[in-house]
């Protein structure tokens, strides 16, 4: 079984000194404490990426962004998955983008975002990093945790053992681990840009309008060096991400909030009260939503893997084979994790700074709303049969989406999925609405105006 380390198990943390009470459940205490006005009572600093010009790499690395040039059909570029006003989200409503050579491709996975990925750390198995920098007995916080319903999300360990934690990469499945390397795999994938090969790539630099701008900052020799060539074009487009602050602004609403800059509305104050609530929401377990102990505001993402086990997207091309399923870390895309079957199911959890920009939701593209997937973590545990389907004997088809032999990767413990069918949901209409509300606070481009 797979759970997620909790705003409980840092309290208990708490009660052994061994970790700040300023921080983790105390915040979930302190944002319920706003006063009429919306205002937040415990204003922080916080510690945003510098602006500066962009560099002559990054300027680079910008143009070949926005340029369908680099794709085979000589229409595709970065920025048409990743369209900058949609919070480098896709910029429609299909499930998947259109791609391949003459543009009739799909893939199976809807493009994730390209924002705020600054701060991403390489793909790892391991001691969860959110808890690197907390001097933990780890003899006493298993006996204080072995009670506790919701203990680390721990990939075949026991409560006793240090929770194993898949965590960071790029992608949903978390296969490369710089976004340089992150640039060069759709410019290949056959229904994405749909190059054949680097050479191929190589070429097309070499004979664009950007070959000075690659000769005059990588020398002369670089245009005569394929592969290196393409190395340098794709570590421009990763500088272009890191040094431009469209992908990192932190200028939502919730930003100016925190630093207390802003008051949010009643309706938005409840919903952040039932995001961090961990017996109710509980969102805040995964997106996290309390700004870094040395003041780096929240990217509403742990970086970590979990199972959810939503439904089947019957629109995808590949799920027409009812032998096919999309396994995350194990496969198919990934390769290197395929044996070890108990990360099966596994996706990474994305942020929700501007997840109201998109139009598919999920690694499957499933849900099209944010109330549908509310509704789905509400009430998956409780009343199935909303969420699945059912077979063609009648019978549900629970966790279509995942084969049998790995449904048990498939989150039970954490709230609101710790619910049992037949029993109450954690949230009631009115309180997803609320939580709606607070999430468009995620917003950027907000202004008090």
């Amino acid at each position: 079984m797979q759970s997620k380390r909790h705003y409980l198990f840092k309290l208990a943390l708490c009660a052994l000194g061994a970790l700040s009470c300023a921080t983790g459940y105390a915040f979930i205490e302190q944002s319920a404490q706003a006063d009429n006005n919306g205002i937040n009572p415990h204003p922080v600093h916080l510690m945003l990426p510098p602006t500066a010009p962009l560099s002559a790499v990054a300027q680079l690395g910008k143009s070949l962004f926005f340029d369908p040039m680099l794709s085979g059909s000589g229409k595709q570029s970065c920025a048409s998955c990743h369209d900058p006003k949609h919070g480098y989200n896709p910029p429609n409503a299909l499930t998947v983008q259109p791609g391949g050579a003459h543009m009739k491709e799909a893939a199976f996975r809807p493009p994730p975002s390209l924002a705020y990925l600054y701060r991403q750390m390489p793909f790892s198995i391991g001691p969860d990093a959110n808890d690197t920098d907390v001097p933990v007995n780890l003899n006493t916080v298993a006996a204080s945790t072995r009670n506790d319903p919701r203990k680390n999300k721990s990939a075949g360990t026991t409560p006793a053992t240090v929770p194993m934690v898949p965590q960071g990469g790029l992608f949903w499945d978390g296969r490369v681990d710089s976004l340089q390397r992150q640039a060069i795999l759709p410019i290949l994938n056959p229904v994405e840009m749909a190059n054949n090969s680097i050479d191929d790539v190589a070429k097309k630099l070499a004979n664009s309008r950007y070959s000075q701008s690659f000769a005059q900052l990588f020398g002369p020799g670089i245009l005569h060096d394929a592969p290196q060539l393409v190395d340098e074009a794709m570590f421009a487009i990763g500088r272009f991400e890191i040094e431009d602050s469209s992908f990192h602004p932190f200028t939502s609403k919730y930003d100016a909030w925190l630093q207390g800059q802003a008051r949010l509305t009643p309706h938005e104050m409840r919903g952040l009260t039932l995001f961090n609530d961990p017996n109710k929401g509980n969102c805040a377990a995964c997106h996290i939503s309390q700004p870094t102990r040395d003041g780096l505001p929240p990217l509403f993402t742990d970086t970590q893997y979990e199972a959810l086990g939503v439904p089947r997207n019957p629109e995808l091309a590949p799920n027409k084979d009812p032998q096919f399923y999309d396994l995350g870390l194990c496969g198919p895309l990934r390769k290197d994790l395929a044996s070890q079957t108990q990360y099966c199911g596994m996706f990474l959890t994305p942020t929700l700074r501007n997840v109201d920009r998109r139009a598919v939701l999920f690694h499957n593209g499933v849900y099209r709303n944010l109330t549908q997937v509310l509704d789905f973590y509400n009430l998956r545990s409780v009343t199935p049969e909303k969420i699945y389907p059912r077979d063609a004997s009648g019978k549900l088809a629970l966790y279509n989406d995942i084969p049998v032999a790995y449904q048990k990767n498939v989150d039970t413990t954490d709230a609101p999925f710790n619910r049992h069918v037949g029993d109450a949901p954690a949230l009631t209409s009115q309180e997803i609405q609320d939580i709606i509300a607070f999430l468009h606070t995620l917003d950027d481009g907000y202004s008090s105006k």
